[in-house]
């Protein structure tokens, strides 16, 4: 999901014509005491918790952040022969087999993965990538508006495409932004192959709202985020994340007694973010122990309240703000990563034909 100071993370799909930026030369500084990140815009840890890594094993850390998730992806691969760094981080489970059929990473099996839940190693027979967290991308609503207007919320994707919540719901564009193709891959996993495009043109004439990306949807469009307030956001359904509501809790100049937004639970898709130890790594030993570091208690523990997302590793501590105010879904759906590889680019084209034109 989900970042830093609560910008989440927007993939873009857009990938094939996007050209490496400068000569495609690494930018890695080839030093065997630095270990190079490459990441999206969201990544964030904890100064402590970074010098603690540094301290441990040696090596400072440096990281380059690359835009959206799917813009570092696309880098990524374009620069897989002279890579920009020695790990990369964020590549999410709806352009997993992207990165790894474009032979982005090198196997690494991390130290501490048997701590990790079986349910995330989604390429757990060639450890090209390791799991790092997971979040569940779901319709939030704005209670203060549901209040007002005397209206239940939506629980499900069918309740979506009641009259009653009609032009109510605005959500990103599959094509750009990653909570957009989670939104579509979990109507596609809830109404099959054949079902889905049926359910958007239901959600269509009951006039839902598309944009580009998360930011806009959530922090403009939105009436129930603090953005949204501000710049008169008129849309009291948007799809975010189900760590929104504590995020909207955490961020308050005060901190209300409970989350102003809430989360229609029958309509999240379950987003696991991995690491993976890149191709042509300048320094592989060095990846390889902030890898470990990765799924180290320490981390897992600290990441929540920085990037909104949950720890895989069993074990590890989830804040109090989390299980009160934004508890994970307990029924989300999910889809293969095969299956998502088989069908998503056209599944992206059929949906941009079907709700954009």
């Amino acid at each position: 999901m989900h970042h830093k100071t609560f910008v989440a993370v927007a993939v873009g799909l857009g990938l094939i014509g996007l050209s490496a930026c400068g000569s495609g030369e690494s930018t890695s500084s080839g030093d065997s005491k630095t270990v190079t990140l490459v990441s999206h815009d969201s990544w964030a840890v904890s100064k402590k918790v970074q010098r603690d890594f540094e301290k441990q094993s040696g090596y400072k850390l440096r990281v380059l952040e690359d835009g959206d998730a799917g813009q570092a992806v696309n880098k990524a691969i374009l620069t897989k022969d002279h890579p920009q760094g020695d790990v990369f981080f964020g590549v999410d489970n709806t352009l997993l087999s992207r990165a790894l059929d474009n032979g982005l990473f090198q196997p690494y099996a991390a130290k501490g993965l048997d701590k990790v839940g079986a349910a995330y190693q989604l390429d757990k027979d060639k450890h090209r990538v390791t799991p790092v967290d997971y979040g569940d991308i779901c319709v939030n609503y704005d209670k203060a508006w549901f209040d007002k207007h005397k209206l239940a919320p939506p629980r499900t994707f069918a309740d979506l495409a009641e009259p009653a919540y009609k032009d109510l719901l605005v959500t990103e564009n599959a094509a750009t932004s990653s909570p957009g193709l989670g939104f579509l891959l979990g109507s596609a996993a809830e109404y099959g192959d054949q079902g889905w495009p049926d359910y958007w043109k239901k959600l269509k004439a009951n006039g839902v709202k598309v944009v580009d990306g998360w930011e806009q949807a959530y922090s403009q469009e939105f009436s129930g985020s603090t953005g949204g307030r501000k710049a008169g956001g008129d849309r009291p359904l948007v799809v975010s994340y189900a760590s929104s509501p504590p995020a909207e809790v955490l961020y308050a100049k005060k901190r209300p007694g409970t989350a102003p937004t809430g989360v229609a639970t029958g309509t999240c898709f379950r987003q696991i973010e991995f690491a993976g130890l890149l191709d042509n790594a300048r320094n592989t030993k060095g990846g390889k122990a902030f890898i470990d570091f990765l799924v180290s208690k320490e981390f897992q523990e600290d990441m929540p309240l920085n990037m909104y997302v949950y720890p895989v590793a069993q074990g590890a501590r989830i804040p109090a703000e989390f299980t009160e105010y934004g508890p994970a879904a307990e029924h989300p759906e999910t889809m293969a990563p095969g299956k998502i590889a088989a069908n998503r680019d056209q599944w992206v084209k059929s949906w941009t034909s079907l709700v954009l034109r």
